[in-house]
């Protein structure tokens, strides 16, 4: 007979500190050389990639380039910018697209958010729709919508024209005539540009903002309802503190990509007309890139630095101290309840004044457009309310759902409408396009921009580089991503909350302020004009945001599973491959889209460092297509099309293990 005996306890848990700890142990501790393993290629390439390119960027901007010599000039460079308008203007522009863009994302983003909440069915399908513009790379959005801008060949001033709305426009004074220039007019082409990045960045908004309103309590609304609160009473008293520390986070991290945004403006307007939309970004580029003076592209990145560094610092406390209850409130233990509630109405005022300042001629016009969503939503909710209150439950809910089905109908058309442009015109001939027959329904339906598109150009190798370039840096990213995100979670070691801490900060380091010590880093060692260049400073932008989220998901691992592993023989790193890795899957897979997607959209460093047309990836290939004032229109609809599909067919795959993971690592991470 078969005696089953129990298998004897371990005297000690794999993760209870051991009583033979060496005197490194003590110092750095207990998993110090494995941490260093863990942690050493992704600090590797943190440290090469974005905190020596930083320390290199400090020390050209203290140079000038004088002929074949670089000289020492000292801190003439920064100097020189306290008399040139070109930067002025510059900063000025970037404030400006920034403040207005969040704004509107912030308002149509909650709205948008609040509508999907209240949705009994279809809001995974909405949701996912809404999606699109945040899914569809940046070179598309740019591309369509200046398609549609175009005067001539676009759409946008026919059906307002049509519809009447353009000659109102006019007759009100939104735009000084009609039909409007939108991107050639100064005084039109900061709003158009302002239009196309609300419309990329509502759907980042609504996602956030849905998931926010999903963690409130309903005890609190039950709570609020017993109490006489009306709707407006619960959306002030409950929603809007529910949603305040999601709201910061973010607006701060929203803001920090669009104060350094690049892609779309050069590739809808280049900074015209004129220097009307030209970023201090563009004016970086212009000096280090077109005017080889390096050490004063790199002086215009780091003047800025100190307001990037500012929004970084309260973005990483923020994520540092959102784990605990009410630690999303900044400076708590600082602030009485009074100046807390205060600060919201001072910073709103501020901002204001300041906008008012640089844009009187856009303020006004912003303001009117805004509260015109802002008035249309309050009349809904007042009348709902009020036929609450009166007992007329069946008017109020009618109310409330045609209401809310003219927004929704409205939202989709405004995120589907540039989408369904641009697969109609990959469709036309290029007599359709140039005689304006058939605009919205093509008669008959054409592969010709296909055909075109593959038969004299180098769209199949953009195409394969592109797929090469992302594929590539993204394993970097993920193999150094896990490894990493694994040694924080799991390791006990001296300066893992400083690497964390590191970690996110260079999540959020905007690319303006690398580009050009990698150019020289590239140009140094001979890699511009190849592949290699991207694969290697791919990574500055997609390993910081891996391993902050792989770290969170670790954590949402139960540790008693490689806690069994050890005890029964297994080292830590075959746990790790064994037990972790396939339990991360959700995680890895949504860290692998994630890369791979800024991957195959990244524009900046491919259009600085490569020329060549046989290493140009998809958006720069893309890019060079116009000539002058030639612009293909039905051919980039194509591309457009074709770049995109990749995409959209990964998100709609992965969107499941997207959510399971991204939720894992907002949660702990």
């Amino acid at each position: 007979m078969t005696v089953l005996r129990p298998r004897p306890s371990p005297t000690r848990s794999a993760a209870a500190p051991s009583t033979s700890l060496t005197g490194l142990q003590r110092t750095l501790g207990r998993d110090w050389r494995l941490a260093t393993g863990f942690l050493a290629p992704a600090g590797l390439l943190i440290a090469a990639l974005i905190l020596y390119p930083i320390v290199s960027s400090i020390v050209t901007s203290t140079t000038e380039r004088h002929g074949p010599d670089t000289v020492f000039v000292g801190l003439d460079n920064y100097t020189a910018l306290v008399d040139d308008p070109v930067f002025h203007t510059g900063v000025l522009n970037s404030f400006v697209f920034t403040a207005y863009a969040e704004i509107f994302k912030v308002t149509l983003g909650l709205i948008a958010a609040l509508m999907l909440h209240h949705m009994r069915r279809g809001r995974a399908v909405i949701a996912g729709i809404i999606l699109l513009p945040w899914v569809v790379p940046t070179v598309v959005t740019a591309f369509t919508w200046r398609s549609l801008f175009d005067p001539i060949f676009g759409s946008v001033n026919t059906v307002l024209t049509e519809s009447g709305i353009g000659p109102m426009l006019a007759a009100i004074g939104l735009v000084e005539s009609w039909p409007a220039e939108w991107l050639s007019d100064p005084a039109l082409a900061m709003p158009a540009v302002i239009l196309v990045n609300v419309w990329k960045g509502i759907p980042f908004f609504t996602v956030t903002f849905l998931a926010g309103l999903k963690a409130i309590d309903s005890t609190l609304y039950e709570a609020a309802m017993v109490d006489g609160a009306t709707p407006w009473q619960r959306f002030r008293h409950v929603t809007l503190p529910g949603l305040r520390h999601v709201m910061i986070v973010t607006v701060l991290l929203s803001s920090i990509w669009t104060f350094n945004n690049f892609d779309l403006i050069w590739l809808m307007t280049q900074g015209g007309p004129g220097d009307a939309t030209a970023p201090y970004v563009m004016v970086a580029y212009s000096k280090a890139i077109q005017q080889l003076q390096e050490g004063a592209g790199a002086a215009v990145t780091l003047v800025m630095l100190p307001i990037i560094g500012i929004l970084v610092v309260i973005l990483v406390r923020l994520m540092r101290r959102s784990d605990g209850p009410g630690n999303g409130d900044l400076g708590r233990s600082r602030l009485t309840p009074a100046q807390r509630k205060a600060m919201p109405w001072v910073v709103v005022a501020v901002s204001t004044l300041l906008l008012i300042w640089a844009s009187p001629h856009i303020v006004w016009k912003a303001a009117l457009v805004l509260g015109v969503f802002v008035l249309l939503a309050a009349i809904i909710g007042r009348v709902v309310s009020t036929l609450a209150a009166r007992g007329n439950s069946v008017a109020a809910r009618l109310v409330n759902g045609v209401g809310s089905g003219v927004a929704l109908i409205g939202l989709l058309g405004f995120v589907l409408a540039p989408l369904y442009w641009m697969t109609v015109t990959a469709f036309k001939s290029d007599s359709q396009i140039v005689m304006r027959t058939n605009d919205l329904w093509p008669t008959p339906w054409s592969t010709e921009q296909f055909t075109n598109l593959f038969s004299g150009r180098a769209f199949g190798t953009w195409y394969i580089n592109t797929v090469l370039v992302a594929g590539a840096s993204t394993l970097i990213a993920l193999v150094c991503a896990a490894l990493a995100g694994y040694a924080l979670a799991r390791l006990k070691f001296r300066g893992s909350e400083s690497f964390t801490v590191t970690i996110l900060l260079t999540y959020v380091m905007p690319g303006a302020l690398l580009f050009i010590p990698l150019y020289q880093m590239m140009s140094g060692v001979r890699l511009n004009d190849s592949l290699w260049s991207l694969v290697i400073t791919y990574p500055t932008f997609t390993l910081p945001f891996a391993t902050w989220l792989l770290v969170g998901y670790f954590k949402s691992i139960p540790a008693d599973l490689e806690e069994s592993a050890l005890v029964d023989g297994c080292t830590r790193f075959g746990a790790f491959v064994r037990i972790v890795l396939p339990l991360a899957k959700p995680g890895l897979l949504a860290v692998a889209l994630f890369t791979l997607t800024n991957a195959w959209n990244e524009f900046l460093f491919a259009f600085v460092f490569i020329t060549r047309d046989d290493y140009k990836t998809l958006p720069v290939g893309m890019q060079s297509m116009i000539f002058g004032d030639v612009v293909p229109q039905g051919q980039l609809a194509a591309a457009s099309l074709l770049i995109s599909i990749p995409v959209v067919l990964m998100y709609a795959f992965g969107q499941r293990f997207l959510t399971e993971g991204l939720t894992a690592g907002a949660v702990k991470g």
